[in-house]
């Protein structure tokens, strides 16, 4: 083998250990994220929280995602992204770190935003490391692998949560989920030194990753319809995460189901069925208009939620898990419809609508306050009043550039039609 064909190979080894070690950061980002929601109940119970208080621990995590979406991409432009990879899990490290030595509420409070603030850098730098390291031609194949892991973990994440709080009490105080935050202080340990063992690739960010000066953020706040998009993704993530949050303690508060294990279930089925949602959404947006696709998803999810939240006990199981079915397309299908929608500086609209995430803190927090008031029920109603919302954007929404679909007819006479022969198709 000559030294050439040697070389090449190396390299490409080299770059696709840094794919799959970008996969492994999606499946950390998803596999901490999703542990909250089976892990309210929980806390309420040990720490003797009421709803309105409980409703701070999504709030101070995804407060985090929101205030630095835009800075985070201002920070890989200038610093690059092994240096934001390396702060990240610091914040990450420093975070865990915090509730597994103190794991007090105060602190669980301080812990969760330090880490929402490390997950958010790590969302911003991952991708156009991803386009990097793999190539383009390849980047759209991986990025489906990365929502593929992303999903993966958010179904894992329940189960491994139910398997450990059968396990005998190791942390001192005894709470057994502490024993989590000590495994996160040693991933993130190791997901630094392999940040900077690993020979990553200089990230050349493409115009559309760019967030932009100060003049491209001022002539998009100025337009009506990107304050639409951005509510837009508030609402979404405020429901999802609404949802994800709080289903384990209605399940245990309404109907006495085990938050440790219904419950816990109810989450890991909420997100394993949202990754086969993309499926279907991604076969029904080859074949209908983008707009068409997110009306039927979100009356889907109205449904569901709607059989979930009044109905017995056995409907809430599978009616809780069905409606993250039915949320799986909607985040993707609102981001292409506004990033389609405004002819100019998509990097900075991106960055805007990426804040849009603080609406999984303010959402879920408001849930609670209201949940003391007139109970968790009609508090977690308040999800028909965003999805509605979103509902509107079907309506409203004029893309500049629609989705490519085929029809279904044309799809199967391609498929039956033979192939001509040589004759019938003469030079």
């Amino acid at each position: 083998m000559s030294k050439k064909v040697s070389d090449k190979m190396s390299n490409m080894a080299q770059r696709y250990g840094i794919v799959i070690y970008i996969l492994v950061i999606w499946f950390a980002i998803s596999f901490v994220t999703n542990l909250i929601g089976p892990l309210m109940p929980v806390l309420i119970q040990d720490f003797k929280l009421s709803l309105g208080m409980a409703g701070f621990l999504p709030f101070s995590f995804f407060l985090a995602y929101g205030l630095v979406s835009i800075p985070g991409g201002i920070l890989v432009e200038r610093r690059g992204a092994r240096f934001t990879l390396m702060l990240a899990f610091a914040l990450n490290l420093i975070g865990a770190l915090a509730i597994a030595v103190q794991p007090v509420f105060a602190v669980v409070i301080g812990g969760l935003f330090v880490i929402g603030l490390g997950m958010a850098l790590l969302q911003v730098v991952i991708n156009p490391l991803m386009r990097t390291a793999g190539g383009e031609a390849n980047f759209a194949f991986f990025s489906v692998m990365g929502q593929l892991v992303f999903g993966l973990a958010s179904f894992i994440s329940p189960w491994v949560f139910q398997w450990m709080m059968t396990r005998p009490v190791t942390a001192p105080g005894g709470l057994v989920w502490v024993d989590f935050y000590w495994a996160f202080v040693a991933a993130f340990v190791a997901l630094l030194l392999l940040n900077q063992r690993l020979p990553l690739p200089t990230v050349d960010l493409k115009d559309d990753e760019r967030m932009g000066g100060m003049k491209a953020y001022r002539e998009l706040l100025s337009r009506a319809d990107v304050w639409l998009y951005f509510l837009a993704i508030v609402a979404y993530v405020g429901t999802e995460q609404t949802l994800a949050n709080w289903m384990s303690q209605f399940l245990s508060s309404q109907h006495g189901l085990s938050a440790t294990a219904e419950g816990a279930d109810a989450v890991g089925q909420f997100w394993g069925l949202m990754s086969l949602g993309c499926l279907l959404g991604l076969l029904l947006l080859k074949l209908m208009d983008s707009r068409r696709v997110l009306m039927l998803f979100v009356l889907g999810a109205m449904a569901c939620v709607a059989a979930a939240l009044y109905g017995p006990a056995a409907t809430a199981l599978w009616a809780f898990p069905a409606a993250g079915f039915c949320l799986s397309v909607m985040f993707s299908v609102l981001f292409s419809l506004a990033l389609n929608s405004v002819p100019m500086h998509h990097g900075a609209f991106s960055g805007i609508l990426c804040t849009g995430i603080l609406g999984g803190a303010v959402l879920p927090m408001l849930v609670g306050q209201l949940g003391e008031v007139i109970g968790l029920r009609l508090a977690m109603s308040s999800v028909f009043i965003s999805l509605a919302y979103i509902l509107s954007v079907a309506f409203w929404a004029r893309p500049l550039v629609a989705n490519k679909t085929v029809r279904l007819t044309e799809l199967l006479s391609s498929r039956r039609r033979p192939a001509a022969s040589p004759a019938q198709n003469p030079p």
